[in-house]
């Protein structure tokens, strides 16, 4: 018998579907069962949502999205909603020093299940990504194994614009790209230009 969680799972996805379409496109890459971190750009609070409801759900069983503690914690629904249905991990926006911000992720990757993150750190509304900070080289660097899956989410931002709190229908894609590796003695930024240019390379060009 399905659990609660994986019915507000299943009704949270049927949601998310009906107001954007969650269409992904896998032009890269073929969905399959294999350890990955997709990474992407981010622009507002439904990214790790629309991402995972366009996974297959035998993916999205061993996926699991980052999400802001101070956020995605501050009501005891949306943290039994991040918590039992999409298995999220928490990082914090505000750490002290001797925190280590990639520790929770590593925890997972060790774990054997995959990871969908921002490399810029916070949501942008300026089009294109901002730099992206070092947590993806770091990640790259400490497990090679691990495929890296550029995304680029396209119109979420127009379904939930920051500051707002009601999501409005418009229909939204997901394009996953090739993966991406740290080649050997790759420099930490040349890296990271890159990756984010392999996201920015996935924007659908206007015709």
């Amino acid at each position: 018998m399905a659990s609660k969680a994986d019915l507000m799972g299943l009704l949270l996805t049927a949601i998310v579907r009906l107001i954007t379409g969650a269409q992904g496109h896998w032009k890269g890459c073929p969905p399959k069962a294999e350890q990955r971190i997709y990474f992407a750009n981010h622009q507002s609070h439904l990214d790790w949502m629309l991402i995972w409801a366009a996974l297959p759900s035998d993916l999205r069983a061993t996926t699991r999205p980052i999400a802001a503690r101070d956020y995605w914690t501050s009501s005891k629904f949306k943290a039994w909603l991040t918590r039992e249905v999409f298995h999220a991990v928490y990082v914090s926006r505000q750490r002290s020093e001797d925190q280590d911000p990639l520790e929770p992720l590593v925890e997972v990757l060790d774990a054997g299940d995959s990871l969908v993150i921002f490399p810029e750190g916070t949501r942008s509304n300026k089009g294109l990504p901002q730099p992206f900070k070092t947590g993806l080289y770091h990640l790259a660097e400490q497990f090679p194994n691990v495929q890296l899956i550029p995304a680029w989410i396209d119109n979420v931002q127009r379904v939930m614009p920051k500051g707002e709190v009601v999501p409005v229908p418009i229909l939204c894609t997901v394009t996953f790209g090739a993966p991406i590796q740290l080649e050997p003695g790759e420099d930490k930024r040349a890296f990271l230009d890159r990756a984010r240019e392999a996201v920015v390379a996935l924007r659908p060009h206007l015709s």
